[in-house]
């Protein structure tokens, strides 16, 4: 068993996975994200229960880039107090456990390769649609991160008059509508016009979003996440529309898209980072 972390920008949420399940589950909302030390307080504070269990280690997601081997994490979104900290050592002291620190959408990804909806794919990309727009790659079964764990944040990728996560993510519809995305999907399950058609603008460039990931890495599959894919029945015709201008029509057709189902494969995600990282340690022993 394994504990499983994912921080978000304004939450956090951990439990210990257990035979492909998440058990002991807890969440809260970040406190004081301006002070380093007291966010730490409370990401140690929501794991020490976690360690009265038998665990081999612990396994977090962060919204952010990360120095893989050293456990390092940089400029986490939305908690301005993170901009360096050495979170694997700062945790292995406390705990005396393995820890292992990844970007939050890998772990996504991760979820879904190993225990979810990406378990019969050896190439797969997950797609989390929130605030932003990130993805996590995996290839011939194993995560590709890239150097810097940067790999995979095609919403940054240049589009029209901005980049891609400004016109496919939460972030459409404060910039040209004046709502959110939540409220439009309340108002979309109502059968309101104006809301219908705002997806269906949305989903166009979402679409765009999953070209630009099928031209870059051409997967069997693409697993949709976040909370902005809850709306997916109100944007997937405009999606599939929008591929109508892909140079490559077959590869599309042979394209397996599917919608998150877990609300836990994250925290299974991180939590996987435990033996993933153990199996590539090629015997060397960690304490």
């Amino acid at each position: 068993m394994n504990i499983g972390i994912d921080l978000g920008g304004t939450k956090i949420q951990v439990g210990i996975e257990k035979d492909g399940k998440i058990i002991h589950k807890t969440r809260a909302l970040l406190k004081e994200k301006d002070d380093l030390r007291s966010t730490l307080d409370q990401v140690i504070q929501f794991i020490k229960p976690l360690t009265l269990h038998k665990v081999d280690g612990i396994g977090i997601g962060v919204p952010s880039v990360v120095d893989v081997e050293k456990g390092i994490v940089y400029n986490v979104t939305n908690i301005p107090s993170w901009e360096k900290v050495a979170l694997k050592d700062i945790l292995e002291e406390e705990f005396n456990l393995p820890v292992f620190v990844n970007n939050d959408v890998n772990c996504f990804t991760i979820g879904e390769h190993k225990f979810g909806l990406g378990k019969n794919y050896s190439c797969m990309v997950g797609m989390s649609i929130g605030t932003g727009l990130g993805s996590g790659i995996i290839i011939g079964n194993k995560l590709y991160a890239g150097i810097n764990c940067g790999a995979g944040e095609i919403g940054l990728l240049p589009y029209k008059d901005k980049n891609i996560e400004f016109y496919a993510s939460g972030n459409f519809f404060s910039a040209f509508y004046e709502t959110t995305a939540l409220e439009a999907f309340t108002a979309a399950k109502k059968g309101d016009a104006k809301a219908l058609d705002q997806w269906a603008a949305f989903g166009h460039h979402f679409g765009a979003a999953v070209q630009v990931v099928m031209y870059t890495y051409d997967p069997e599959a693409i697993v949709i996440g976040g909370s902005v894919a809850n709306a997916y029945p109100y944007f997937e015709a405009s999606m599939r529309q929008s591929f109508g201008d892909f140079i490559y029509p077959e590869s599309i057709k042979k394209l397996n898209i599917h919608l998150t189902k877990n609300e836990d494969i994250a925290l299974l995600g991180a939590a996987a980072l435990v033996d993933l990282s153990l199996e590539h340690a090629n015997g060397v022993v960690r304490k």
